[in-house]
């Protein structure tokens, strides 16, 4: 199949390539770092042209991470809204009905709870009061009593809580109406905290293994925010990747004018402190320091089955969480494939 798979020079990105040429598959690259001719997912000239004798496209191209400021709100929604809808309007031009979208764990905000009295609930966002009282975990919107957390399916509702996650909301959307109106078939994976080798450090938009690696590099220890309990899902980016060809592989098998989504993760949820001490013994740096710290947007647990990955994709999570980090310790940024 040959592909166009744009964002190719990325991080997450540069590892599907691998993948999809592993696997047989013709990779058309658009990413504007990766040469002149590549071009941006935001023109559409650029677009079009890499789009010819296409049969799927692999969306990886993204502005990441939580943002820094309201001042980031042109560039996200530029790149991440603006991108995917040229995108999927040349596509429909072209003729090219198959999509791969990079989505993200963030779309759903918090995860799935369990009140005693209430049952099943979705807690709003945390108020800053709370969280500067070290009051980190959600409370019963209802009630206010203690919450047990869960984990979620794709069938969850999705409440976004940053900049980022509203992005990447708009790009299911508007996938989804682009495949109603030209029978196209869409795979929306929705990827929880990947890491591994070629992860960008230093940069404020990295992800929290990533600044943790990037002090421990300095010889600074990991500073964990909250109390270190909360939960993610750490999953690898060679298993990210994986999923990606899977998913490209399951669009002829779907029904037209149809997007599915599917949590790619590990199924085996950590704390945030667990991976933090992780990750430095491994690198043998610095024990990581609990801070009691907080950045609003962000979410206390999020965790995710991939069941559904496994039984229509074929998914499972191959990288031990153990030697996954101690590649990830010893990669280089960046690192050229």
């Amino acid at each position: 199949m040959r592909v166009l798979l744009t964002g190719s020079a990325g991080f997450i990105g540069s590892h599907v390539a691998e993948a999809l040429a592993a696997s047989g598959h013709e990779v058309r690259e658009l990413d504007p770092r990766a040469g002149e001719e590549a071009g941006d997912v935001r023109d559409p000239e650029a677009v079009a042209r890499r789009l010819r004798g296409v049969d799927a496209v692999c969306h990886q191209a993204a502005m990441v991470g939580l943002g820094v400021d309201v001042f980031d709100l042109p560039a996200y929604t530029g790149v991440n809204v603006q991108g995917t809808a040229v995108l999927l309007a040349e596509m429909a031009r072209a003729g090219v009905r198959g999509l791969v979208l990079a989505s993200s764990m963030v779309v759903y905000g918090e995860g799935t709870y369990f009140c005693d009295v209430h049952g099943k609930v979705r807690p709003g966002p945390r108020a800053e009061r709370d969280l500067q009282a070290q009051r980190f975990e959600p409370s019963c919107p209802d009630c206010g009593s203690p919450l047990e957390p869960g984990v979620v399916q794709e069938e969850t509702g999705l409440d976004p809580r940053n900049v980022y996650a509203d992005t990447k909301v708009a790009q299911e959307h508007l996938a989804a109406s682009w495949a109603r109106m030209t029978g196209g078939r869409v795979a929306a994976l929705r990827y929880h905290n990947v890491y591994g080798p070629r992860m960008p450090l230093d940069t404020p938009y990295a992800g929290v293994a990533a600044l943790f690696r990037s002090r421990l590099e300095r010889g600074e220890p990991p500073l964990v925010y909250e109390d270190g309990r909360q939960r993610r899902d750490f999953v690898h980016v060679r298993d990210v990747a994986h999923a990606n060809v899977l998913a490209l592989e399951s669009l002829t098998d779907r029904r037209e004018g149809e997007s599915r989504a599917y949590n790619i993760a590990s199924g085996t949820p950590r704390s945030i402190a667990e991976m933090a001490h992780a990750l430095a013994d491994v690198y043998g740096g610095p024990e990581p320091q609990v801070t009691g710290g907080y950045r609003l947007g962000d979410v206390r647990h999020i965790v995710a089955s991939p069941e559904r990955a496994r039984h229509e994709l074929g998914y499972t999570a191959e990288v031990p969480f153990a030697s996954g980090m101690a590649e990830f310790a010893n990669a280089k940024a960046g690192a050229d494939r």
